[in-house]
């Protein structure tokens, strides 16, 4: 089979797919043929050797593939050859096959095509366990979403929407306006305004009589997460999902003290490992809203496994349209 195989950390440009052998399932394994992979920020982190959890060496990169089961290992009784699924596998989606436990998949829904799934994967769950798990986010609240034009952002301000939030859509972008409200969004901010310390909370502060957010979702972090600290409710929580902007922020905890509120951490893959219960239930959940038109698909921009450098490149540079989905098995 082709696959993109990491033998030494580098950059995107590195990247080369190769010929290697098919994977065979040992017990409790199924092997996927593999029809669509999402690209995600982290996996340019574990490409460059710089995530936080690196598989040894030499391995295929790409989370949470979505595919056809093609073969079973001994002892698994949950699926059969032929199911459609979306795994949890941590790597190994830049391939034509995928190994993964026969636990970490999940049917897919007959009204839901690879290609959406792929590009609901990662972000819908990164999403529904910042809004429910880290920020305890419940109907009638205000949730500000930060990033809110990217794959995370676009499903958390449909997450939102869905379980009866008020959705304020923070954007660099002011071109952004109609993807995200189109996603949802009820109001939007400015991100790019020149005094963003003040202006991001002035901005929250007018779309709230003042009060602020009840729960922030911050991808960002650098200078994002500074200002929108400031513009937390009394007893409100802000999640910190990722620093794509650059900057690892700090906190002054006395802040934390005199508005009484909370600031989070979520590393979406830790829940993937230690409470496999929540998140078959995070995955039922994102299905059933689904499948009740309550999510809809998120912009894609597809690209055959051989343009694997380009894909990455796009997310990396934020030159493309949607989320990144390569397509291992499409005709070349």
């Amino acid at each position: 089979m082709k696959a993109v195989v990491i033998r030494s950390f580098g950059s995107v440009e590195d990247l080369v797919v190769e010929d290697i052998a098919d994977p065979v399932p040992a017990a409790g394994e199924v092997v996927i043929d593999v029809q669509a992979t999402a690209a995600n920020f982290v996996d340019l982190l574990v490409i460059s050797g710089k995530y936080q959890f690196l598989p040894e060496r030499p391995f295929v990169p790409g989370k949470l593939p979505t595919g056809v089961v093609s073969a079973l290992g001994d002892g698994v009784d949950n699926l059969k050859v032929g199911d459609r699924v979306l795994t949890l596998a941590e790597h190994g989606g830049y391939a034509q096959k995928a190994l993964v436990a026969a636990s970490q998949c999940f049917r897919l829904p007959d009204g839901l095509p690879f290609v959406d799934a792929a590009g609901m994967a990662l972000a819908y769950d990164t999403a529904w366990f910042a809004l429910h798990e880290r920020g305890r986010a419940v109907a009638g609240e205000t949730v500000l979403v930060l990033g809110a034009s990217g794959g995370v952002g676009l499903a958390a301000i449909q997450l939102a929407k869905a379980y009866g939030m008020h959705v304020i859509a923070g954007i660099s972008d002011p071109g952004k306006a109609d993807l995200v409200k189109e996603a949802g969004a009820h109001d939007c901010i400015d991100l790019s305004v020149p005094d963003l310390r003040n202006g991001l909370r002035e901005q929250v502060y007018a779309l709230t009589d003042g009060k602020g957010a009840d729960v922030v979702l911050d991808p960002l972090g650098d200078k994002y997460f500074d200002a929108a600290i400031r513009a937390v409710a009394w007893c409100g929580r802000l999640v910190v999902i990722g620093f794509a902007a650059g900057k690892i922020p700090s906190v002054k905890v006395n802040y934390l003290l005199v508005k009484n509120i909370e600031v989070s951490g979520l590393q979406v893959s830790d829940y993937r490992k230690r409470t496999p219960g929540k998140m078959a239930h995070c995955m039922e959940e994102i299905f059933r809203l689904h499948s009740e038109g309550k999510l809809g698909s998120l912009p894609v921009t597809t690209y055959p496994l051989r343009k694997v450098k380009e894909a990455l490149a796009a997310l990396r540079d934020r030159t493309g349209k949607g989320r990144q989905v390569l397509l291992p098995n499409a005709p070349e």
